[in-house]
């Protein structure tokens, strides 16, 4: 019987379907499947961005985390121009003429232990990465859950339009109806003015309709950054009886969660991150030992000029010394030895004078922190307190999803029973309203009791719309805890 009637219902729906998805111009709307939906929100949605940008910061503060083990190497040079007296940089003789003065120079730096504050910072940025990349898949998972509501809220009022529309129709025929039978007399007049009021309250519950349903597509126009002009209808969704059964309990769906949602792997990621930040900053306060090592060269403008340079051979050179007596004689001493020959250079440029000037130096470098402000001792008691804060975090968060199951699990379950009561309700309604318009084209029935029935079935129908539609959603909600696709 139920299957038999969302069979009728639906077959209602496709009767007004062409109607309900021509715009006020006549040109008919572009047609989202729910998927359509949530995949373009997905690639247009501005919290995802945000969210993807902040997964791409972690990973760049991943990779330079790692980078830190590497040996830093740099470069540079100092040109100076001097006037007056000054100090040659390359023989270290006093001057005052000008002179230009060059000083490149190349340094390495590694750093070989620092209390593995270095490791520990590689550690907590890498669980930072992950932890962000958990928070993009809860942004994703929190436009879903939207994107689904705001579409099942349009298909909602699309089946409450047809309702309406279906009812004004109905009215219009008993209108029609009675208008014969009071041209002939076997009716009063009153008879026709109550059925046309009533048409009129049927007309203003289809504008009512329109406007519901024109607010509810606007509303996932504006989810999906696109404007209001944009033409957009959704398609309906077919879903069964037996897709809709609630055939788990809320302990379970709570255990599957725990293991499935995004944030709650967050949270963990989270708070090992914070304690690895807590032994970076413990790192601060331990011996911290490096080498370096350097290479320089200069040159000097007042050394561009003549000079003499060795030649690499010598030549005997023979000077006296002193006198001497020798039998009542003076005599004079000679001295011999050899001295260098040097050659005059006109120039010493740039080349010759860096090459020869080459200075290298490796050195090690011991740290040892004693008093700095308390700074790090302050650092580390502040890290300590963000792990603690973290772990909060984490129970929090546990707790509130904990929640969000148990109502969503309450929600579907009295969604349930709403809807196998609206199921009955509509079944009575529709037949007591079949009865009624052969009664009254019997004429046993007066148009007053015509509009109670009527009435009466639109609010049954109205009632098993927003209950149908709830549940699903409901449902949809739990089997997204579950880790299921929020795709029909």
């Amino acid at each position: 019987m139920k299957t038999k009637l969302l069979t009728t219902f639906f077959f209602t729906l496709c009767s007004f379907f062409s109607m309900a998805q021509s715009s006020s111009s006549g040109a008919p709307d572009q047609i989202w499947t729910l998927k359509q939906c949530i995949d373009y929100a997905m690639a247009n949605n501005l919290d995802i961005k945000r969210s993807t940008y902040n997964v791409e910061s972690g990973e760049l503060d991943k990779k330079q985390s790692k980078y830190a083990m590497v040996p830093t190497l740099n470069a540079g040079a100092g040109y100076g121009l001097n006037w007056g007296r000054s100090l040659n940089p390359v023989t270290y003789d006093f001057t005052t003429q000008q002179l230009n003065s060059l000083n490149p120079f190349v340094s390495s730096s590694v750093t070989l232990f620092n209390g593995l504050r270095i490791q520990n910072t590689i550690k907590q940025f890498d669980k930072s990465y992950e932890a962000a990349k958990k928070d993009l898949e809860k942004t994703q998972n929190d436009v879903r859950l939207n994107i689904v509501l705001l579409y099942i809220n349009v298909i909602f009022n699309k089946e409450q339009l047809n309702n309406a529309r279906f009812l004004m129709a109905s009215t219009q025929v008993q209108l029609e109806r009675v208008r014969k039978q009071v041209e002939a007399g076997a009716l009063p007049r009153s008879e026709a003015l109550n059925l046309d009021a009533q048409l009129a309250t049927n007309d203003v519950n289809v504008i009512n309709q329109e406007n519901a349903l024109n607010l509810s597509l606007l509303q996932l126009k504006q989810a999906l950054q696109l404007p209001a002009s944009t033409p957009l209808d959704v398609q309906l969704i077919d879903v069964a009886v037996e897709d809709i059964v609630l055939d788990q309990s809320r302990e379970e769906i709570f255990n599957v969660a725990k293991q499935t949602m995004p944030e709650i792997e967050s949270a963990r990621l989270k708070v090992e991150s914070s304690s690895y930040a807590m032994k970076a900053a413990k790192g601060n306060m331990l011996p911290r030992l490096s080498v370096n090592g350097s290479i320089n060269s200069n040159y000097s403008s007042a050394s561009d000029r003549v000079r003499q340079v060795p030649t690499g051979s010598s030549e005997l050179t023979v000077e006296p010394i002193g006198w001497v007596e020798v039998d009542g004689t003076d005599r004079i001493v000679y001295t011999q030895y050899e001295q260098p020959t040097f050659e005059t250079i006109n120039g010493y440029g740039y080349r010759d004078q860096l090459k020869d000037n080459l200075y290298r130096s490796v050195g090690l470098n011991l740290t040892i922190p004693i008093f700095n402000g308390m700074q790090s001792r302050y650092s580390y008691q502040r890290a300590s307190i963000n792990r603690e804060i973290s772990r909060i975090s984490a129970i929090e968060i546990e707790n509130t999803l904990r929640q969000s199951v148990e109502t969503a699990f309450n929600n579907a379950l009295a969604a349930s029973k709403t809807y196998n009561s609206s199921i009955r309700q509509v079944q009575a309604r529709e037949e007591a309203f079949r009865m009624m318009e052969q009664r009254v084209a019997a004429g046993a029935a007066n148009s007053f009791e015509f509009q109670i029935s009527q009435n009466d079935l639109f609010r049954a129908k109205t009632d098993f719309t927003r209950a149908k539609y709830d549940f699903i959603f409901r449902k949809k909600v739990l089997d997204f805890y579950l880790g299921k696709s929020l795709e029909y």
